[in-house]
């Protein structure tokens, strides 16, 4: 398997994403292929004293920046480290494209140089949700879209449930879809539609699920737009940390409070992993022709050694392809739907 990681894109790039393929590659045998300014790759793999074979270096001149506009910068930076890792992908000589650069112009990369999964309206963004005191959901849309159709949000439901089936070993993962209320009859047109397109379809539907019950995993698959899916996550990382902020500072206010707190040292480390983006890997882009995965552009060495080995079943298990047949089969059930 050859992994394609944009060598440019992020905060800490190129170092912290040297550094993250340097830690993967030690344990797994795919060729990791870190895409960007030679030089500075070079130097970064240098300080490392990486003596392996499996991290190769592919040129690349141009950097898509944070600030640049999306589309722009995919039709203008065709030398760039992710446009060309994107066509790596596209011409067969990469089978999964890993970047944390510019969010925008890799969902607008994605769709123009991979192009959409046919009967795929809209691609989606991803994101691996950590839930209280259990195993992590996964939350579509994340923020590629911030309106939806009813359409739309049947197609995050089918392929999030397919990407935690073959990449998270999820059986039946349950579904459901964020709304005002429990009740069938609520929320907008659009999500009334949905519900009915999401219940008629061959996946684990569970229903409505109101946001307070996300955080405690009401569900596997957690359907919504990217506006709302956004402020979830948002939301729910500031409430996350500013607990964990004042749970420090009162264990630090006295003598016998820092005693607990050493005794009590393990199980805050390991809430503060439950909340942390880097255990998890990175948020891939469904519904285009190809794996790609977006990691977040302050990622650090784990966070990249973690997307690089979460990322490889997304392509071993030709997630890409179960979703190409799946969209194929639910228009043969419309079509046959409207005949009758």
């Amino acid at each position: 398997m050859k992994i394609v990681l944009d060598g440019m894109g992020g905060d800490n790039a190129p170092g912290a994403i040297v550094k993250g393929a340097v830690e993967a590659a030690k344990l797994i045998k795919h060729d990791i292929y870190i895409v960007g300014r030679k030089e500075d790759i070079e130097a970064e793999l240098k300080k490392s004293k990486f003596k392996g074979k499996n991290i190769k270096i592919v040129d690349a001149r141009e950097v898509i920046t944070m600030d640049d506009s999306p589309v722009k910068a995919i039709r203008r930076k065709t030398e760039s480290s992710m446009v060309v890792g994107l066509t790596m992908v596209k011409d067969g000589q990469g089978d999964i494209f890993i970047s944390g650069g510019n969010t925008g112009a890799l969902v607008v990369g994605a769709r123009m140089i991979l192009g959409r999964i046919e009967g795929i309206d809209r691609p989606v963004l991803a994101s691996i949700y950590p839930c209280l005191g259990g195993e992590p959901s996964l939350l579509v849309d994340a923020g590629a879209s911030s309106e939806a159709k009813a359409q739309n949000l049947l197609e995050y439901g089918l392929m999030g449930s397919i990407y935690m089936e073959k990449v998270w070993g999820r059986q039946q993962p349950k579904v459901g879809l964020v709304n005002l209320g429990i009740e069938e009859s609520k929320g907008t047109s659009v999500t009334k539609d949905a519900y009915q397109q999401l219940k008629a379809a061959s996946i684990n539907f569970i229903g409505n699920v109101e946001a307070r019950e996300v955080p405690v995993g009401a569900c596997e698959v957690i359907v919504c737009d990217g506006f709302v899916g956004n402020v979830i996550l948002k939301l729910t990382e500031g409430v996350a940390w500013n607990i964990l902020k004042l749970i420090k500072n009162k264990l630090m206010r006295n003598v016998k409070n820092k005693l607990a707190a050493l005794m009590l040292k393990s199980d805050l480390k390991s809430m503060k992993q439950e909340f942390d983006y880097e255990e998890y890997g990175g948020a891939p882009i469904l519904g285009v022709n190809g794996p790609v995965i977006k990691i977040h552009g302050s990622s650090g060495v784990n966070a990249v050694k973690n997307a690089i080995l979460k990322g490889i079943p997304y392509g071993q298990e030709n997630v890409v392809e179960i979703i190409r047949q799946s969209m194929l089969d639910l228009e043969e059930i419309i079509e046959k739907d409207e005949e009758e």
